[in-house]
């Protein structure tokens, strides 16, 4: 995959509390070392797909997108992209603090541009641009460019974009330890590690964490494992001991029993019904 991506200090935060804040601009292209795998941010992202064909998994669905697309996807909202080898996925990425895509329970919104795509192109572009020269003042130029790319998108009827409410955001640690297991899931973790990656005991981050998101940090670690394994279930013919060690799980019977408590059925009946 080619990607690049700048990223904007504090410098570029724009003066009224809750307005969105642009924390990087990025710029990727397919290749075949593409790694397609869940993540999360701990910022919205809004994707302008400028070329190519290809489709966006999140967690419950995946969905073709094409040039002119635009895909917005809430903070810690687990997604991916993946690519048509025949036409290689190109997309323009902003990631922006403090907005919310109005998409419901979902954490995610699509639409199709059908006007002003060009308009929108050369604001993106001119914040690239900015961006790679660095010369004096570019952040606030691209802060200013990310406003005007915000108001253009409102006129959408389509769209709703809204400040994100600072009631749902959730707290630094647990979002911190969230996107690490979201970035890490493969790797052997213990509560202990995730708790010293955020720097509080490990009995506060275990009640903390269930309070913010319903589980505790190792079950979450486990689901997201099991996520990812039905995919490659699939997907793949790969045997259950390989899937096992590419997840992290200690063995294959283990891997099993994980499978099943969280899906009510083991891995080979999952993988016969699709």
């Amino acid at each position: 995959m080619s990607s690049y991506q700048y990223s904007f200090s504090r410098a570029a935060e724009p003066p009224g509390r809750g307005a969105p804040r642009l924390n990087y601009i990025s710029r990727t292209q397919y290749s075949r070392e593409w790694n397609s795998n869940l993540h999360t941010h701990g910022c919205a992202e809004m994707f302008f797909i400028t070329d190519g064909h290809g489709r966006f998994r999140t967690q419950h669905e995946e969905f073709p997108v094409a040039i002119h697309d635009l895909i917005v996807v809430n903070a810690h909202v687990l997604h991916t992209e993946l690519s048509q080898i025949d036409s290689p996925l190109e997309y323009i990425v902003l990631g922006v603090e403090g907005l919310e895509a109005m998409g419901g329970a979902k954490g995610y919104t699509m639409l199709h541009l059908h006007s002003g795509w060009r308009e929108l192109m050369g604001c993106l572009e001119l914040m690239l641009q900015e961006a790679f020269e660095a010369r004096s003042g570019y952040e606030n130029v691209c802060r200013c460019l990310l406003e005007v790319v915000l108001v253009r998108l409102g006129r959408q009827e389509e769209l709703s974009l809204e400040p994100e409410p600072s009631d749902s955001r959730t707290s630094r640690e647990c979002g911190l330890v969230r996107r690490y297991i979201d970035n890490h899931f493969k790797e052997n973790l213990s509560l202990d590690q995730l708790a010293r990656l955020a720097h509080v005991n490990k009995y506060y981050l275990a009640h903390a964490f269930r309070k913010e998101f319903g589980t505790s940090p190792i079950n979450y670690l486990i689901s997201r494992r099991v996520e990812e394994s039905r995919f490659l279930l699939r997907e793949t013919d790969h045997s259950l001991a390989l899937i096992a060690q590419m997840l992290g799980f200690s063995s294959s019977s283990y891997f099993s029993q994980c499978f099943r408590r969280v899906e009510g059925m083991s891995p080979m009946e999952y993988r016969k019904m699709k």
